[in-house]
C-alpha cells in the first residue's frame, strides 16, 4: 500500500478505478449522487465535478476523520455520519433515489499508514481496526478474548487462512497481545521458517480476518445490496469496488440474481465480467492491484 501525499498539511487518498467508475456511472449535469463510502472524496470530488449539483450528492462514511475531510471539501452536500448499511435502511426509509450509487469497499490509506488505528502490521500500533472508532469492538478484544474455536472460525472464514488452527492456538497462548507487532511475530512464528522466505508477509490473511469481523464487512454488504438497489431512480447506475474474493463474490452473486436478460431482472448489468485496473494504474497506485469493479442499471 503506497504511503499518503500530503496536500495542505492533509492526508490524501488516491480512488481506484476512476476512469472506469465515471465510465459505469456517466455523470451527467444535475443527476444526484450517493457515496456510500466517500472517505476523502476522491471518487466524489470528480463526479460532482461533472453533475454540477452538489447539493444532490449524499456523501457516507463512518469514519470521523473521513467526515472531517468531507465536510471542508464539499460544503454543499449532505455529509452522513454512519455505515453504509444504516445509511441505506435510513435513505430508503425517506423515500430518496438517486440517478448514481457508488460503494468503494477497500478500506483507505490513511487507515494503513496511521499507526494509531492499528490497521497495518507494517506500522506498529495498538490492536484497533475499528473503521468507526465510537464502537465498542476492536481487534484487540476479539484477539485477547475470543475463544480459539472463534478465532479458527473467523480466520478462516474471513481470511481463508490455512493455517488457521495453528495461528488461533498461538495467539491463545501468547495472551495478551497488545499491538500490531506482536500479533505479526505470532503469526510469523506460526508459519516458521517459510515466513522469512515469503514475499507476502504471513500476517496479511490474520489481519483481514480480523478486520472484517471487527467492522462486520461481509453482512454489511450483504444486507445492504437490495437496498442500494431500492435507492437507485429508474435509469440509476450503481457501481461498486471490491478488493478481496469474499466481497467479490456477494456482489457477483447478487448481480447474478438480479440483472440479466430475464424479461423479470430487476437490474442490467453493466460489466459481464469485473473490471480491474491497467498496468499503469497499479504502478502508480499498487492498491490498485486487487481492485474490482462491478456494475448494473436499473
Amino acid at each position: 500500500m503506497p504511503k499518503n501525499q500530503q496536500q495542505n498539511g492533509e492526508l490524501i487518498h488516491r480512488p481506484v478505478l476512476v476512469q472506469e467508475v465515471l465510465e459505469c456511472l456517466r455523470p451527467r449535469a444535475g443527476e444526484s449522487y450517493l457515496d456510500l463510502t466517500a472517505g476523502y472524496g476522491g471518487h466524489a470530488e470528480l463526479i460532482i465535478d461533472k453533475t454540477k449539483s452538489p447539493e444532490k450528492a449524499y456523501l457516507v462514511d463512518r469514519d470521523e476523520l473521513a467526515i472531517s475531510t468531507l465536510k471542508t471539501k464539499f460544503e454543499k452536500a449532505q455529509i452522513i455520519h454512519s455505515d453504509f448499511k444504516r445509511a441505506c435502511e435510513d435513505l430508503v426509509e425517506q423515500g430518496k433515489h438517486f440517478s448514481m450509487v457508488l460503494a468503494d469497499l477497500g478500506i483507505s490509506s490513511p487507515h494503513l499508514d496511521i499507526a494509531s488505528r492499528g490497521f497495518s502490521f507494517g506500522n506498529s500500533g495498538p490492536l484497533d481496526m475499528r473503521m468507526d472508532q465510537s464502537q465498542d469492538l476492536t481487534a484487540a478484544e476479539l484477539v485477547n478474548t475470543a475463544s480459539e474455536q472463534e478465532l479458527i472460525r473467523i480466520l478462516e472464514e474471513y481470511g481463508e487462512e490455512p493455517k488457521a488452527r495453528v495461528i488461533a492456538r498461538r495467539i491463545t497462548e501468547n495472551r495478551p497481545i497488545e499491538d500490531t507487532t506482536a500479533l505479526s511475530n505470532v503469526v510469523a512464528k506460526a508459519y516458521g521458517p517459510w515466513a522469512a522466505r515469503s514475499r507476502v508477509n504471513p500476517a496479511t490473511r490474520t489481519f483481514q480476518a480480523l478486520r472484517i469481523a471487527v467492522n462486520d464487512e461481509l453482512n454489511q454488504l450483504s444486507d445492504s445490496l437490495s437496498l442500494m438497489a431500492r435507492l437507485l431512480a429508474p435509469g440509476g447506475r450503481l457501481a461498486i469496488i471490491s478488493f478481496h474474493s469474499l466481497e467479490d463474490r456477494i456482489v457477483k452473486q447478487y448481480f447474478a440474481e438480479h440483472a440479466g436478460d430475464r424479461f423479470d431482472a430487476e437490474l442490467k448489468l453493466l460489466t459481464k465480467k469485473p473490471i480491474t485496473a491497467a498496468d499503469p494504474e497499479i504502478r502508480l497506485n499498487p492498491r490498485a492491484r486487487s481492485a474490482k469493479l462491478r456494475a448494473v442499471a436499473k
